[in-house]
């Protein structure tokens, strides 16, 4: 089949049933629908399809297997690996239309939603149910919840509630070869062998695609409260969030810089937390449930002043409080955007950050003195987001490729402690070249296995991951 003949075909998939989808080839629509928030590789998709139904989803694949036409995932493309960008003539399979939540059991506190349900809508449909939904990331206003599941992404509730894996009961896939398996039916308990739900959950959409996920929800947090600490030392990290979690269960331990607050109290949206410099903040939430609670935090507060550890710091006194002081840490990614930031999304044991995170450090001003480092994440679960800003007279061309060889410095460091390439981004494109470092040879020889199960056919988003 020629171009054309594979567009013609495809609105003819897509005009049959009661809720016909949609094909576009307009220019804009495949320059948006084709890439992700990276900008290395440019996007250049045939066509972008838009199914209404998991039925509609299957015919797509299995005529993409009998006319071997490449199929790429698109959801609500908020992803920093190119897992969802098409370079290479792919058909672009975007949930954008599959957005409805189709079922709520109050009593099993599951909800059912189609892959295009974003993140926000189902924190909100909880919010309204009094439930909730605890993964929570500064794209939850974008983000669907077929591509949270395809990178099991976390965001930054992790210490307390998890990953996406976590909160997922049941799923609907399309498999690479065109099947339809409805998995885990919902059950808290199932132990019939194995269980299929996680090769699909961080799979990128490589074995098949998602349609349905049912999401387990939680009771609503209550009278959630933010500290802001300045920090000593790095290593201080460490020592308050062993100090506070000795007595109190944390919902969340963010870090960043004193350069990444800069550009945040730059954006002009906050002010700054205190009068006293640091050079790291950690914040921490909790749940203030009772005056013991918040007691023991005073307490807890002024230990980490006694030890030195802590310069000064701030507690929230109401929401509107709350959500000032977080913007101190989810505003770092938009306020450094315009700087072209190379980004890296590693992790390590939450006990080695410290040492690791100096480093990274290390070796990037030692051979790039000029590059602007920014550091954030999700400290208390080993997560850091590693942003290197672009010199403003330097090209993208020569920034990208100097930063290759961070790659590998930053790499070889992350394999020195044992640690992840990919803490909660995925692997797509921009890490795939390095999959090693995390990876042994005898495991990705198992993952190319599963791969050739599923998708023997190699049209379920080639390129990703392994090649």
């Amino acid at each position: 089949m020629n171009s054309d003949q594979v567009i013609a075909s495809l609105k003819e998939l897509m005009a049959a049933g009661d809720a016909p989808g949609k094909v576009l080839t307009d220019p804009a629509d495949l320059e948006n629908y084709g890439k992700d928030w990276t900008k290395i590789y440019p996007p250049k998709p045939l066509a972008i399809v838009l199914p209404k139904t998991t039925e509609q989803v299957q015919a797509l694949v299995k005529f993409a297997n009998e006319n071997q036409v490449a199929l790429v995932p698109s959801g609500g493309r908020t992803g920093l690996s190119a897992g969802a960008v098409a370079a290479n003539g792919e058909v672009v399979v975007a949930f954008d239309n599959m957005n409805q939540i189709l079922d709520f059991n109050a009593s099993d506190r599951v909800v059912r939603c189609q892959a295009g349900v974003v993140t926000e809508q189902l924190q909100n449909f909880a919010e309204e149910n009094d439930l909730y939904y605890p993964v929570d990331f500064a794209s939850a206003g974008s983000s669907q919840l077929g591509g949270n599941l395809s990178t099991n992404a976390g965001g930054i509730k992790v210490i307390r509630y998890g990953m996406s894996r976590d909160w997922v009961a049941g799923l609907k896939v399309v498999t690479g070869k065109g099947d339809i398996l409805d998995l885990n039916k919902d059950l808290e308990k199932n132990n019939t062998g194995y269980d299929l739900r996680h090769l699909f959950i961080g799979a990128e959409g490589t074995l098949g695609f998602i349609t349905e996920a049912t999401m387990k929800l939680s009771r609503k947090p209550d009278n959630l409260t933010v500290l802001v600490l300045g920090l000593n030392d790095l290593t201080n990290t460490m020592d308050v969030l062993q100090t506070f979690q000795k007595k109190i269960d944390l919902t969340a331990y963010e870090f960043f810089s004193h350069q990444a607050m800069g550009h945040v109290l730059a954006h002009g949206q906050v002010q700054a937390p205190f009068e006293t410099e640091a050079p790291y903040y950690a914040l921490l939430e909790f749940e203030a449930v009772s005056d013991q609670v918040m007691d023991d935090a005073m307490e807890l507060f002024e230990q980490c002043m006694e030890n030195g550890w802590v310069l000064d710091g701030v507690i929230s006194q109401s929401e509107t409080q709350a959500q000032n002081l977080w913007q101190l840490r989810e505003g770092i990614s938009e306020s450094i955007a315009p700087r072209t930031p190379y980004k890296n999304d590693i992790s390590v044991m939450v006990s080695k950050v410290p040492g690791f995170l100096q480093e990274i450090e290390d070796v990037v001003t030692t051979h790039y003195p000029d590059f602007e480092i920014i550091w954030f994440g999700h400290i208390g679960d080993g997560n850091l987001h590693l942003n290197i800003l672009k010199p403003e007279d330097m090209a993208n061309e020569d920034f990208f490729e100097k930063c290759q060889q961070v790659n590998k410095w930053v790499f070889e460091i992350v394999e020195l402690y044992q640690g992840s390439v990919s803490a909660e981004h995925g692997v797509g494109m921009t890490k795939k070249p390095y999959l090693q470092y995390t990876r042994s040879e005898t495991e990705i020889a198992y993952l190319r296995s599963i791969k050739q199960v599923f998708d023997p056919n190699g049209i379920m988003n080639p390129g990703k991951i392994f090649d």
